[in-house]
């Protein structure tokens, strides 16, 4: 038997795109002889599709899909994921499935057992567990088909009371066949391929994974889909961040494939946002991107991604110096404009805040100056891009990064605005080496952007290190709360300075209402800013 992995990128609700990029994925596999193609969880549907699964309309439709993806499995058969009803009259109102389509009709469903409700994912919310567990027999063969969470509970994943494959394994299937959606972070395909192994390992099986490529809005998905042989070794490996197919023949797996070089932290990141951005602008229809250019190290790596993602042209940024703008950080935003090709423009809001502060005078009752002052400056920004948004159908990308996020230091209505946040799940530390990652063949980011000290350049002589700590202490104890969820007694027994640990920690917990009021953050870390972490606003904890 021939087993074709097809990783397609979809897109959530559009049924004729997922169906008809099916439907030419299973010719092209029956033209290099596959008798079987595998595609992944909620394929139909594209994941994930949350409360659209509260709509009859929305699952009918699912269905009515995969009966035409069905009409094309002549000669071959295919696997597919979609939602569908539970006929029972208790429990959720809907499994997550397996479709088992052959000789032009759904042949078989089968659900998914284990329903992860963590972090990112949801799905107790709205599927029933399965608890009917059998194989699929198909030209000879058995196929313990799964979805997904269904073979991650094994060792570090143990987080249910029952493995799938334990009650799969006992009808004695020939082959695993796995469905998934597994989300990008830039340690994930090292633990994807550890959980795989360990699976062919106890149950001695060739296993076949297929995993979604491409963004759906803050979720990006990185592909890396795999074949194991049953001697545990990996002997395929599909493409990472683009659609891939490829088959293998079940009867004569190769050996070993080794992997390339396994990409590092700064590349999987690029390439990750510069594909979150790409199809992001793609579904939506847009085109067209529109960004703050301060002369700075964000603003700067923002644009360089988006002009990665959609074209140089497609770019167009605003220097929107103040009197506080120093002339070095308008040049550094010019000399990057002209490296990449972009169009630019020079707004200066100097007479707007003025303005601005002119009416407010007699309201500020003679008060110093303070962040009320900086904070116009930023809004005034925020104003002019977002009316440059809506004039020409841009999409405004925020340019915030995550230490920023983490601790409040930006401002609501101005520098946070924005369709997209483009960094906001990387570190300020990151940040620089992003810029030094896109620098690596030539000066793309002027080096002065990257070298000077980072400044809001708010009021005269601002330095970012005026309000908070050097970034890589700073990163550090964020890295440790966010991520690893450490509290602060479990800091600073590190060696951090209990003041300061107490500090950060609340700078995190009382900016929760911004970060509640900000563009969806493209996903790269273990734990982004976003729907994977849920926290109250209304909380006395650590403030």
């Amino acid at each position: 038997m021939k087993i074709a992995i097809a990783q397609l990128n979809y897109h959530i609700g559009n049924f004729e795109s997922n169906q008809n990029k099916m439907i030419s994925a299973i010719s092209k596999a029956k033209n290099q002889g596959a008798d079987l193609i595998v595609f992944a969880e909620l394929a139909i549907s594209g994941y994930p599709p949350r409360d659209f699964l509260e709509f009859d309309d929305f699952i009918d439709r699912c269905w009515k899909a995969t009966e035409e993806v069905a009409k094309s499995c002549k000669d071959i058969a295919a696997i597919v994921g979609l939602p569908t009803k539970n006929p029972a009259s208790t429990g959720k109102r809907l499994y997550n499935s397996a479709a088992f389509l052959n000789a032009g009709k759904i042949q078989d469903v089968l659900h998914k057992s284990l329903l992860p409700t963590y972090d990112i994912f949801d799905e107790y919310r709205y599927f029933e567990p399965n608890t009917d567990f059998h194989c699929v027999d198909y030209k000879g063969k058995r196929l313990a088909i799964s979805v997904c969470e269904d073979i991650w509970n094994l060792g570090v994943e143990d987080l249910y009371r029952i493995k799938p494959m334990d009650k799969l394994i006992k009808e004695n299937p020939d082959v695993m066949i796995n469905i998934a959606a597994s989300p990008f972070h830039y340690e994930q395909a090292e633990r994807r391929k550890t959980i795989m192994k360990a699976n062919v390992d106890k149950y001695h099986l060739p296993l076949f994974y297929a995993n979604h490529v491409g963004a759906q809005t803050e979720l990006l998905f990185d592909g890396g889909s795999l074949a194991f042989n049953a001697q545990s070794e990996m002997v395929g490996e599909l493409n990472y961040f683009d659609e891939d197919l490829q088959v293998f023949d079940l009867e004569n797996l190769p050996k070993e494939v080794k992997s390339e070089t396994k990409p590092k932290k700064m590349a999987l990141i690029h390439d990750a946002l510069v594909m979150g951005i790409k199809n992001y602008f793609q579904k939506l229809g847009f085109k067209k991107a529109v960004l703050g250019l301060s002369g700075g190290i964000d603003s700067a790596l923002t644009m360089v991604l988006a002009s990665e993602a959609l074209g140089a042209e497609n770019v167009h940024a605003f220097l929107l110096p103040s009197q506080y703008s120093s002339d070095h950080s308008i040049k550094d935003a010019e000399d990057l404009a002209k490296n990449l090709g972009s169009p630019f423009e020079t707004i200066s809001i100097k007479s707007i805040y003025e303005s601005i502060a002119k009416e407010l005078k007699p309201h500020f009752k003679d008060l110093p100056f303070n962040i009320a002052e900086e904070n116009i400056q930023a809004r005034a920004r925020g104003v002019l891009l977002m009316a440059l948004s809506n004039k020409f159908g841009y999409i405004l990308l925020n340019t915030s990064n995550k230490s920023e996020s983490a601790v409040g230091y930006g401002t609501l209505y101005g520098d946070m605005n924005g369709g997209l946040s483009v960094l906001g799940d990387v570190y300020k530390v990151d940040v620089f080496e992003l810029a030094r990652y896109i620098n690596r063949n030539e000066e793309i980011i002027p080096w002065n952007t990257i070298n000077k000290p980072p400044s809001a350049e708010l009021r005269p002589d601002q330095k970012d290190s005026d309000s908070l700590p050097d970034y890589d202490i700073l990163d550090t104890i964020l890295f440790q709360y966010i991520e690893n969820r450490k509290g602060p007694r479990e800091i600073i027994s590190m060696g951090y300075e209990e003041n300061l640990v107490n500090r950060v920690l609340k700078l995190v917990n009382i900016n929760e209402y911004k970060r509640y009021q900000t563009p969806p953050i493209l996903r790269v870390s273990t734990k982004a800013f976003g729907m994977g972490r849920r926290m109250p606003i209304v909380a006395k904890y650590l403030s």
